[in-house]
């Protein structure tokens, strides 16, 4: 059955009420048609619940705006959703990124991610090609999909918004990796599931990293916002230090948008829950409103909390990881990097949730806490203990 507007409804009654369902919730295609936007085909998502969402098909199917009851949610930077063809990869000494990052949902790898690396290319067997040089979090979220559908499916009196597509991050003398993405929220619903496979297609052994760079913006960021995580232990903080209490900015509650900001990093290591779930969520008790995120620990087991409190860019990031926040190099002197064959295929499960009303909130305090109980000290100190990755190729 489908929930709406304070009914609960069949597939018959929601016709009756309508001469298409998009009076109500849908997804349809569009194509934005100015500034360093223009040509970006986005797919906008209502379900209508009050979410809205839209997917980025020119940039790796990424989440752009995210909203709930005309509350935003995720973040826009002052870059824009900018077109790919735009995008200089290798400019700016590695940190043109900068240029192209905005929006809820930016997807970091298929083979790199964190800073600029430059990083053995023996295993694609080009004697021209000693080395790769990597920029910061990678190509993949400037890639264009290939869409392979979207739309409204119907099972019963379920309806279900979707869409599916494939990036492929590819090069002669080099890596040929696709990322498979589909899209899901329900009709009457308030979350969004993500699933993902990445698969070399190519016939070179081909390393894969991969994160979610999840970005909250305001007014669900504003002072006196809550992180809320399962953190068993703070391993790394990039400010530690002498910055580490410099900015008076811990880890677990927001302050109101700061000249001078300088961006903060911490790595904490999560608890899961008794099915493998990692859930983390930011919330505004003021608003009655929160965002949860929440993935699996098997498949992301590293998780970073990214402040970047400046005024003019203020937002917060939860990226779930397959890495130490260490990067590349560290990851192959570890032992730690992920190898994948020909045919090889990693997947990766997200689900985003929004929490509305301050029962929605509690109860998502309470199963979070139940996992494991975050350090009540805003500034604990970095232990540096880097957990082992296993399960690596």
């Amino acid at each position: 059955m489908v929930k709406l507007y304070g009914q609960t409804l069949s597939r018959r009654q929601v016709a009756e009420r309508s001469g298409m369902l998009s009076q109500f919730a849908g997804v349809r295609l569009m194509t934005l048609g100015d500034g360093v936007e223009r040509g970006i085909r986005m797919l906008e998502f209502r379900t209508g619940s009050g979410l809205r969402f839209t997917a980025l098909v020119d940039r790796a199917l990424d989440i752009a705006d995210c909203e709930y009851k005309g509350q935003a949610i995720g973040w826009h930077s002052p870059s824009g959703f900018r077109h790919p063809g735009l995008h200089d990869y290798e400019g700016e000494d590695g940190f043109a990124w900068g240029r192209s990052f905005s929006g809820l949902l930016v997807t970091c790898g298929l083979d790199h991610i964190l800073g600029r690396n430059e990083v053995p290319a023996e295993n694609y067997n080009y004697p021209g090609r000693k080395t790769v040089t990597h920029s910061l979090h990678g190509r993949v979220g400037t890639i264009p999909v290939r869409l392979t559908g979207y739309g409204e499916s119907w099972d019963g009196d379920r309806c279900v918004l979707w869409a599916e597509g494939i990036v492929q991050q590819a090069s002669v003398f080099g890596e040929d990796l696709h990322l498979i993405r589909r899209i899901e929220a329900d009709v009457g619903g308030s979350e969004i599931r993500l699933s993902d496979r990445v698969v070399n297609h190519g016939f070179h052994r081909t390393p894969h990293m991969y994160f979610y760079h999840v970005n909250v913006g305001h007014p669900l960021l504003d002072e006196g916002s809550r992180y809320l995580a399962p953190v068993r232990d703070v391993v790394w903080a990039a400010h530690a230090g002498e910055r580490y209490e410099a900015q008076k900015v811990g880890y677990r509650t927001v302050p109101a948008p700061q000249l001078g900001f300088s961006e903060q990093v911490w790595q904490h290591e999560m608890g899961a829950d008794a099915e493998g779930e990692v859930p983390v969520a930011v919330v505004n008790d003021r608003l009655g409103l929160g965002f949860e995120v929440i993935t699996r620990k098997d498949q992301l087991p590293c998780c970073y909390e990214w402040q970047n409190f400046q005024a003019g860019q203020y937002a917060l990031g939860i990226e779930p990881s397959t890495h130490h926040v260490l990067g590349n190099l560290a990851a192959r002197e570890r032992g730690e990097m992920i190898w994948l064959e020909h045919g090889e295929t990693r997947a990766y499960d997200a689900v985003f949730r929004v929490l509305d009303g301050k029962d929605a909130i509690a109860d998502a305090e309470r199963r979070i806490a139940a996992i494991a109980r975050q350090p009540e000290q805003d500034y604990p100190q970095p232990s540096g203990n880097f957990p082992r990755l296993a399960g690596r190729a």
